[in-house]
């Protein structure tokens, strides 16, 4: 059975102190409470030791929000998969489209991170999705499913390992929000590109994420429909109480 799945991606947000108060919080929070989803923080790379070293496990899993497609060596500043493992991460966020737009990532470049990311045992959360212009072109959906076929090459085994989150780029930041309806057409519409690959038991079990300007007044409509798994949150994230609204909207 696919999971239910609550990310935060705090992106660069947060001072060192500030981002351990916050995970610290969330924690607390958590304690004792009954949830029907996973929760995720995907933090800074400054905080994942920090941020590890105040969450309980059982409660909260902790990623990074990017990794380099490299192993190891002569690449200054960059963040392997390995270093991001070895803080006790257990999640990274791959080809978000601030990654794309601001940092040119392609898809061959994010097949590769992907694999180092599977390669040392974390759960990549690979995004996907269209821009403004796409959406009023009508070409959405062949961008989103080319998005996803990016990661064709892996192996069955390896792609059921994947969390897909789904980000109208539209919708980020901008106040605008994917109706549910629409979530729900690009969501099933993921699913059906990736049972065309492998299969439907794959496709069942392959949890797919919402990621535009989700919030505690809109979780509970885009969670109740049918392929939508959860959610990739920004800005609420950034607020525990906020983070637990979108949490509880799975109650």
């Amino acid at each position: 059975m696919r999971k239910n799945i609550v990310a935060g991606n705090w992106k660069m947000n947060t001072t060192l102190e500030e981002g351990v108060e916050l995970a610290d919080q969330i924690n607390s929070l958590l304690q004792g409470k009954e949830k029907n989803c996973d929760v995720v923080i995907c933090v800074p790379f400054t905080h994942l030791t920090s941020v590890n070293a105040v969450i309980d496990p059982e409660l909260i899993g902790l990623g990074a929000e990017n990794c380099s497609e490299h192993e190891k060596g002569a690449y200054t500043g960059e963040i392997s998969a390995a270093m991001v493992k070895s803080t006790g991460a257990t999640h990274v966020i791959l080809g978000h489209s601030e990654r794309r737009q601001y940092f040119g990532e392609n898809n061959e470049q994010l097949l590769a991170k992907t694999q180092k990311a599977l390669e040392h045992g974390l759960t990549p959360i690979f995004c996907v999705g269209e821009v403004l212009e796409e959406r009023e072109n009508g070409t959405y959906n062949d961008v989103v499913a080319s998005q996803v076929e990016a990661l064709f090459s892996l192996s069955p085994e390896d792609f059921s390992k994947i969390v897909i989150a789904y980000e109208p780029v539209w919708a980020i930041g901008t106040g605008k929000t994917a109706t549910a309806d629409q979530a729900e057409d690009m969501h099933a519409h993921i699913r059906k590109v990736i049972e065309n690959k492998y299969g439907k038991e794959i496709a069942d079990n392959t949890s797919i994420l919402y990621g535009g300007s989700c919030k505690p007044g809109n979780a509970k409509e885009l969670f109740a429909k049918p392929d939508v798994d959860g959610g990739l949150i920004g800005g609420a994230a950034l607020d525990a109480e906020s983070f637990m609204g979108i949490i509880e909207a799975f109650n």
